[in-house]
């Protein structure tokens, strides 16, 4: 069996020990998928001024994933769960964790899908956002959690389809993407402003859900 065999076993018996399999996993999951959706569409995105903007949210977005995951994971340390029934809890704090989370992968659905509309938007400024809509602009593949890349490839291509939606193919997590490169003086077209905006709100949610997870430190065992 090949190496790459393994590591994905490996790394779904990490997930199913860490994670489980119910309300905790699917939450991580959905952000996570979330995010490899909104890479995959950066790849194919080559306006200098959209890419700008798109950037920078990309490498914050992606510093989330382990926050995220973080919260998800002591969540099921607290409370373990293999079903789709949220815990039961003190004060019910669980459940106001889980619904920071669920806001929290809606949001980043919907900046994926903010970005998907910029690109549109970009496409008839000239031959770079022509080129975004060319032929086999399909599903692109993600590269692992966590790990930078200096360069995304150019002509990555990448699907169209609604943002909110899982990533056929998508690997476990996304890169975090850096090299935009805007000429002096460009100013962000009126979709940079929806996904910056968007992407703040996810950041949030993340952060309220920790908030809820910390001020309950005291309870591990005891939710």
């Amino acid at each position: 069996m090949s190496v790459g065999f393994f590591g994905d076993y490996r790394a779904t018996r990490r997930d199913e020990r860490e994670l489980g399999e119910g309300v905790w996993r699917r939450a991580h999951d959905r952000f996570k998928r979330g995010l490899d959706r909104y890479h995959q569409i950066l790849e194919s995105v080559h306006d200098p001024e959209l890419r700008a903007v798109a950037v920078p949210v990309a490498n914050e977005l992606a510093e989330l994933l382990p926050r995220v995951r973080a919260v998800c994971t002591e969540a099921h340390f607290r409370a373990p769960s293999q079903t789709q029934d949220i815990p039961h809890s003190t004060d019910g704090y669980l459940s106001d964790v889980h619904r920071q989370l669920s806001r929290a992968g809606n949001s980043m659905a919907q900046t994926a899908e903010a970005l998907t509309m910029a690109r549109f938007a970009t496409a008839g400024r000239g031959p770079q956002g022509a080129a975004d809509l060319g032929p086999g602009a399909a599903g692109a593949g993600v590269h692992a959690a966590g790990a930078r890349a200096d360069v995304v490839a150019p002509g990555a291509p990448a699907g169209t389809d609604d943002a909110a939606a899982p990533c056929p193919g998508a690997t476990s997590g996304s890169a975090i993407v850096s090299g935009s490169t805007a000429g002096p003086g460009s100013a962000p077209g009126p979709g940079a402003g929806s996904i910056q905006r968007r992407s703040g709100v996810v950041e949030e949610y993340v952060a309220a859900a920790e908030e809820l997870m910390e001020a309950r430190s005291g309870r591990r065992g005891q939710y």
